[in-house]
């Protein structure tokens, strides 16, 4: 892993990122690209095209110049190449750009504190809109993690064939945390499948892998989200690793994400792949 983007707003959800990103960093001497999007309010983006209060942009910048280089000096970031870029862009669109422009990217980690209710429909967090587009694997932290020792990763899937592509940097990122992979199936109620047939099918998905270890189970519950979470804990995991589809606008809506649903409401870190 050579490179790894932490897009960062300056709060203690982005801060928490970066020191997770700073553990595997050193882990595998990475790279790390601290990038804060500069948002400015609509009449100082309608002043800009017009010309105007530039000398007020430029103390903005100034400031996050200023607050990027207090982050690279941080002790736990010592002996890491920090790299640390300005864009006057929204989060998202931002984001997305950059990774297009440097398509050597290997990770995005984000801080979340989640969404919920009304927000959580109609708004979002820019994180899981990061989730929802990102072709690049995301990994989501939703609170401190001091020692980011990572033994355990859950899986879950319905191990289709669409899945195979992405489950191969499932395969990648079990390797390199050095973990265990724990593959689960979530039976519910409108998607049942009897254990022995639900073994064929994953027995037969990771036949054309070079596995590391790993253990397969069934688990059943009222929902997906609401399966992997419980299972998770059950289990003792570190990661809830997940593909997503990243479903956008109306599609989005009336299907949902279930990989967005686990970014908002599970305590666990994160890490999405894209289909």
């Amino acid at each position: 892993m050579k490179k790894i983007l932490i897009p960062t707003d300056f709060s203690k959800y982005a801060d928490e990122a970066i020191e997770v990103g700073a553990q595997i960093a050193k882990q595998n001497n990475s790279e790390i690209i601290l990038i804060h999007m500069l948002e400015l309010p609509t009449h100082m983006n309608d002043a800009i095209s017009e010309e105007k209060s530039i000398p007020e942009v430029m103390l903005f910048k100034r400031k996050a110049d200023e607050t990027l280089k207090n982050i690279k000096n941080r002790p736990y970031l010592s002996g890491i190449k920090v790299t640390e870029i300005i864009r006057l862009d929204g989060v998202t669109n931002g984001i997305n750009n950059y990774i297009k422009q440097n398509p050597d990217i290997d990770l995005i980690i984000m801080g979340s504190h989640g969404a919920s209710g009304i927000n959580e429909i109609f708004i979002g967090s820019n994180t899981e809109k990061v989730v929802r587009r990102s072709d690049i694997p995301v990994l989501v932290i939703k609170n401190r993690v001091a020692n980011f020792d990572i033994k355990k990763i859950i899986f879950a899937s319905d191990f289709s064939q669409e899945i195979k592509a992405p489950f191969k940097k499932v395969i990648q990122f079990t390797k390199l945390f050095g973990a265990k992979l724990n593959l689960v199936m979530i039976c519910t109620p409108n998607s049942f499948k009897s254990t022995s047939a639900a073994r064929n099918i994953v027995n037969e998905f990771v036949s054309e892998f070079d596995m590391p270890e790993y253990t397969f189970e069934t688990y059943n519950e009222n929902n997906i989200e609401k399966g992997i979470i419980n299972y998770a804990e059950e289990n003792n995991g570190d990661i809830i690793a997940f593909c997503t589809h990243g479903r956008t606008a109306l599609n989005h809506f009336f299907s949902g994400s279930i990989s967005e649903d686990l970014v908002n409401h599970s305590s666990k870190p994160v890490l999405t792949f894209k289909i």
